[in-house]
């Protein structure tokens, strides 16, 4: 039975949270809020459980600590407080805290991490005798597992390309998706955060390495993109409303050069509603997002994953999913050697143990 405490409960920590609750194999001990109105209140009630737990979810970090967790799944919004993140991971890690998160996505590919994010974590790793491990969805299972898969059933590849293609129009999280994203800015408002000059690079072009490193494949550079759609019409969604004039898609992609030819492409086509950027891909019929690997070769393959749920939308579904990452592979994380821990250091079963109750 692991002792696991959940950090935070947002748009992926809920999740995270209601699969810990009722994992047969893990015991919650502690929940982290940073929310004033959260603190107090039952792990249950965070997650949209009926029956209390217990549990309540407190903002101390050291109190966490002292419940001498195994493991705390990381889920809290990392990217727009990078030092904070560090340093709240490296507190857990070098007390002996195993750490498996969703945040602070750079660490998906930790092998490409820059040292300033890399050398304090790995640090805490060997004074905690600790490791840490971060994934999701994408970044994370489409440009790693759903990529490793397709290029298994070629003998020879060409190029390789990973997309999301998403319709972003029901997803509520227009405070940090909606903004870094740039979605409802003019093109005279300041470039959005996530397209500024080498953010592309530095989010997806550690995954572009990353491949490039698997497959022996020297690339020459890795170049960034980004393309805005500007809507004539209003636009209502969830997401946010877009006037006139305004975006609401973009299609941006980091590439691996060699030889002057793109052979590595990881790209997102995001877009709110179907009425937004009807020039590009859309998912297939029927389908509002789809994690797609095209790998050219010997043969040609191509391989889609579609999420869906009888009760939560598509873009939740996405949520759930991207906190399954982390959540499965508690396990094996604390019985690994100290340290940094990439998806392909764990063998796939182990990510799917425990998993049928």
């Amino acid at each position: 039975m692991r002792r696991v405490v959940q950090f935070s409960t947002g748009n992926v920590g809920r999740h995270s949270l209601q699969a810990i609750i009722g994992r047969p194999d893990m015991e919650l001990v502690g929940v982290h809020a940073a929310n004033p109105e959260k603190i107090g209140r039952d792990a249950a009630e965070l997650c949209g459980l009926s029956e209390p737990t217990g549990v309540v979810a407190t903002d101390d970090l050291d109190a966490l600590i002292a419940l001498k967790p195994d493991c705390v799944v990381y889920t809290a919004l990392g990217e727009t407080r990078p030092m904070e993140a560090i340093e709240q991971m490296s507190k857990l890690l070098a007390a002996g805290v195993n750490v498996v998160g969703t945040s602070m996505v750079w660490l998906v590919t930790p092998k490409q991490a820059d040292d300033w994010l890399r050398t304090p974590l790995e640090q805490a790793c060997e004074q905690g005798n600790a490791s840490l491990y971060v994934n999701g969805i994408d970044p994370g299972y489409s440009g790693d597992t759903a990529v490793h898969s397709a290029l298994s059933l070629v003998t020879r590849a060409r190029s390789v390309t990973v997309q999301e293609i998403f319709d972003y129009g029901n997803y509520d999280d227009f405070e940090y998706t909606g903004t870094a994203m740039g979605f409802g800015s003019s093109p005279s408002d300041e470039l959005p955060m996530a397209f500024q000059p080498g953010v592309i690079a530095s989010l997806f072009g550690g995954l572009v390495r990353n491949l490039a490193a698997h497959l022996d494949v020297e690339l020459d550079e890795v170049r960034e993109r980004c393309d805005p759609w500007y809507t004539p019409e209003r636009i209502e969604c969830k997401m946010t409303t877009v006037e006139p004039g305004h975006m609401a898609a973009v299609r941006f992609a980091a590439v691996g050069i060699r030889d002057g030819e793109p052979v590595i492409t990881v790209e997102h086509i995001n877009r709110l509603t179907s009425a937004a950027g009807p020039q590009w891909e859309f998912p297939p019929e029927g389908h509002l997002g789809v994690h797609k690997v095209i790998v050219e070769g010997e043969p040609r393959v191509e391989v889609s994953t579609h999420l869906s749920h009888p009760v939560l939308d598509v873009t939740d579904a996405g949520c759930l999913s991207t906190a399954a990452r982390a959540v499965n592979a508690i396990d094996w994380v604390c019985r690994a050697p100290a340290g940094l821990v990439a998806v392909e250091d764990i063998p796939p079963t182990e990510m799917i143990r425990g998993l049928m109750w």
